[in-house]
């Protein structure tokens, strides 16, 4: 089949600007200032576990907590005193204190029973009820009302756990991705932002409540004179004006259902979006029925927005603000009222630059060894296709290129799990090359020629690599879609490394071969090693041993789920927090060594973190199993391991820290692989058979289920990292069963009468090799990780390595039997059905 001039046209200039996207990740600072206009797109952003960024440490405004608890008592307070009768301006604040005075006993009576209700029990840890939020106490005729210590630190507590929420919602909106979002003490918060984010902003987007509210302007009262009861005077946001607005909040921000940032089209002006929900629609419709011709503020943190005079009534529940916004203010302003206010206003106490949290030494490790794993990838294809294989390795090596230019074209931010997500990308490539020249061999072999070779067998390696590439795909949006933080990381790395592969593979090295094969004028396709001829190997019984096969697999995916939960996952600091102890010197500090004296006290998950000029570090260890004696034990250790290693080590602070995946965070995290795991069910449903998809999702969860327990036998750290792993064998493990897959639906309409144990059998026999081949180039990508990664990278690489032996004998040992197994009780179940419903008639007649 001849490509069109078009076509190569197209395929030329998707490379060329492929490239030149990829350009500006070798070019030096000053280079890129200097040519960096001329190229379509930015470096590549790296993430906080590779490059650092930007560090601060934001406090809750405990007053202002108070103050918001006290105001709601005392609006509590003044409806029961208006129900009982009684004047409302009986309920004054005085500080932290609400005292209501009343004016005899019978008053005291009908109000005290009811004030007391408003106590809210705190949560307690033991059996029984907590005690109460508030204190309330009589003198004479007089009730106050005081906040308990109890109260006041359980709504601290639910306050930095809501603001984590709020900030980590408000931080993706914006397009900063993957985050750190952690607890520190009991009322500050630790933001760590990739790359260098520019401060004002992140002030904005950090420090703001974002407490929206809509309120009638009283144009009766001057904004420059002393406001009367039952109205404020407030700044305007964008202008110097002031406003007199009703105290009474017409609606509440809570009644916000969207924001979007968009364009006016008559003005072209910057303007936010909103629209409320169905009782916030209810409710601005007949405000602005009842008020047409009148001023309505939109009040954001005590400053109004804008007041629009209303000129018709708004049925639709929709409105704008406008305002002297720029583009990235009112990209700003629409996250922050789509993710909702704050519970109190948080104070930024702290800003710095801060290095990788990986630590240098283990990324330049990390380098040196994911360079090695690529380099033996490289040999292997030479190896194993000779000077065919110099075509495999140009398509990975296009393939790695565009990758990393389409990341930088689209803004991406690169963290470890998305390199976990590059290298599948990369074991799918070669996946696809050897698919490609196994199909030619069995062309060859078959006494095709060199020309009609090629083009079957590149058609029939594209339905296999389209058809496992899809699968994958399908379950990588679905992670997209419905993941955050590190699990969308992956997905967005996997997408793009899925479509490029299928492009580089389909159309770059086919035009290669082609190119090869009419220049040489040759007349047959000899795809050797550099050894000569590949022997086959003889054909072997797989079903034979199917009941042997299925009993390990049932064996060992039971011991790991008992083993998942006696002794257990290993979770690092990413779920359980710990304990962070920040050092500095005089002089630069070695993280190698540092580390090294980390490791060797066997706490757990050890991460190093280095600030400034090198001279500062942050030791985080994760939990100890234990109450606070086993912590403090470990914080002694850390610090004399530091000071062994630092001889002027002089410790700043220490602090317990919080776990980075919060609870939203691992609840959308497991829903996106459950949502991804359908996906992939009903994509195999409709391009095989129903028993195929569900032997696939049967198989793929027995080779998660061994992973899982790896993981807690060999009590590897499980944390960011490791679930990447995870995610990563869950793409492996699903490409791998499709190719075999593939292979039997094609030999199914070959042989139509073949048993369909047989027809497994031949089909296993025919891809056991490509198997085995993709196998080992994953595994040698991965190996120099595993051995001189150190333990950064370890929770990755080893279970990886586990994974790829456990999914490539899933997909020949497991797969099949399940396949037949599932095959054969739906023919019995048709069989079973057919003569009932055939004798059921004649037995009524």
């Amino acid at each position: 089949m001849k490509t069109s001039k078009w076509a190569l046209l197209l395929y030329t200039v998707i490379i060329l600007f492929g490239v030149l996207a990829a350009v500006p990740n070798v070019l030096t600072t000053e280079q890129q200032a200097t040519f960096g206009r001329f190229l379509p797109a930015k470096p590549v952003t790296l993430g906080l576990d590779l490059k650092g960024g930007s560090h601060l440490v934001l406090e809750v405004d405990s007053a202002a907590l108070r103050k918001a608890r006290m105001d709601v008592l005392l609006n509590d307070a003044r409806g029961i005193l208006r129900t009982a009768g009684e004047r409302a301006s009986a309920a004054r604040l005085s500080g932290t204190t609400l005292t209501i005075t009343l004016a005899d006993e019978a008053a005291l009576d009908k109000v005290l029973p009811e004030v007391r209700k408003l106590a809210a029990p705190t949560t307690s840890l033991g059996f029984g009820t907590g005690s109460s939020d508030i204190d309330v106490e009589t003198s004479g005729t007089v009730i106050t009302v005081a906040l308990t210590e109890a109260g006041i630190n359980e709504r601290m507590s639910a306050a930095v756990e809501q603001s984590l929420e709020i900030i980590r919602r408000r931080v993706d909106q914006v397009g900063v991705a993957e985050p750190l979002i952690q607890r520190v003490g009991g009322d500050r918060i630790l933001v760590q932002l990739p790359g260098l984010q520019d401060p004002t902003r992140l002030r904005q987007l950090l420090g703001s409540t974002a407490q929206m509210s809509f309120h009638m302007v009283d144009q009766t009262v001057d904004p420059n004179s002393v406001a009367p009861r039952g109205v404020m005077i407030l700044p305007g946001a964008n202008d110097p004006g002031k406003y007199a607005v009703e105290e009474r909040v017409a609606i509440s921000g809570d009644r916000l259902a969207d924001a979007k940032a968009g364009f006016d089209q008559r003005t072209n002006e910057p303007i936010v979006s909103f629209s409320f929900d169905s009782t916030g629609a209810r409710q601005f419709a007949e405000i602005t029925q009842a008020n047409v011709g009148k001023p309505f503020a939109i009040v954001l943190d005590g400053k109004v927005l804008t007041a629009p005079v209303i000129r018709e009534p708004i049925i639709g529940g929709q409105g704008q603000i406008s305002g002297n916004f720029n583009p990235q203010e009112a990209t700003v302003l629409s996250a922050l009222l789509r993710s909702g206010a704050l519970p109190a206003p948080l104070t930024i106490i702290e800003e710095r630059t801060v290095g990788p949290n990986l630590g240098s030494d283990s990324i330049r490790m990390g380098l040196y060894t994911g360079f090695a794993g690529l380099l033996a990838v490289v040999i292997m294809m030479q190896v194993l296709y000779g000077s065919w294989g110099l075509i495999a390795n140009l398509g990975l090596v296009l393939h790695t290129i565009l990758t990393i230019g389409l990341l930088g074209l689209l803004g991406s931010t690169l963290t470890l799990p998305g390199i976990a997500g590059i290298i599948l990308g990369i074991g799918m490539a070669v996946d696809a090359n050897i698919l490609i020249n196994a199909r030619i061999r069995e062309e060859t072999a078959a006494g095709a020629g060199a020309m009609k070779a090629l083009d079957v067998g590149f058609n029939k390696a594209y339905a296999t690599i389209v058809d496992g590439n899809m699968t994958t795909m399908v379950g990588m949006i679905l992670l997209f879609m419905f993941g955050s933080g590190p699990v969308r990381g992956f997905a967005i790395t996997m997408i793009i490394g899925l479509a490029i592969s299928m492009f580089t593979s389909i159309t770059f090295v086919r035009l290669l071969m082609r190119e090869v094969v009419i220049r040489s004028k040759m007349k047959k396709i000899d795809i050797h090693s550099m050894f000569g001829a590949v022997p086959s190997i003889p054909t072997f019984s797989f079903m034979r041993g199917r009941y042997i096969a299925i009993a390990m697999s049932a064996f060992i995916s039971t011991s790991s789920v008992i083993l998942f939960f006696t002794p257990g996952l290993n979770y690092g600091i990413d779920f359980v927090g710990g304990i962070q102890v920040e050092a500095t010197s005089k002089t630069p500090i070695d993280l190698a060594v540092v580390r090294e004296k980390m490791e060797s006290l066997n706490l757990g998950e050890v991460a190093l973190q280095e600030f400034g000029q090198g001279t500062s570090v942050l030791v985080r260890v994760q939990r100890q199993p234990g109450g606070e004696e086993a912590q403090s034990a470990a914080l002694q250790q850390v610090r004399d391991g530091v000071a062994a290693v630092i001889a002027d080590a002089n410790f700043e602070r220490t602090e317990v820290v919080g776990p980075t995946v919060s609870t939203e965070l691992a609840r959308s995290g497991f829903l996106a692989v459950a949502l991804g795991m359908l996906a992939i069910l009903i994509y195999i449903w409709w391009r095989f058979e129903w028993h195929f998809a569900v032997g696939a999702i049967a198989t793929l969860i027995l080779d998660i289920t061994k992973m899982i327990g790896f993981f807690s036998l060999m009590q590897i750290d499980f944390n960011l990292t490791a679930i990447a792993a995870v995610l990563t064998l869950i793409g492996y493990s699903v490409n791998d069963k499709v190719v075999v897959y593939d292979r039997m639906r094609e030999n199914m309409r070959k042989y139509k009468s073949m048993p369909f144990s047989d027809l497994i059998d031949l089909s296993i026999n025919q891809v056991v090799m490509r198997c085995i081949f993709t196998s080992v180039a994953v595994a040698v990508s991965l190996l120099p990780m595993a051995i001189w990664g150190g333990d950064t990278v370890k929770p990755f690489a080893w279970p990886m390595l586990f994974g790829v032996v456990v999914a490539t004998t899933s997909s020949i040992y497991i797969g099949g039997p399940i396949l037949l197994f599932l095959s054969r009780w739906w023919k019995d179940r048709d069989a079973t059905r057919a003569p009932g419903s055939a004798t059921t008639p004649a037995t009524e007649a």
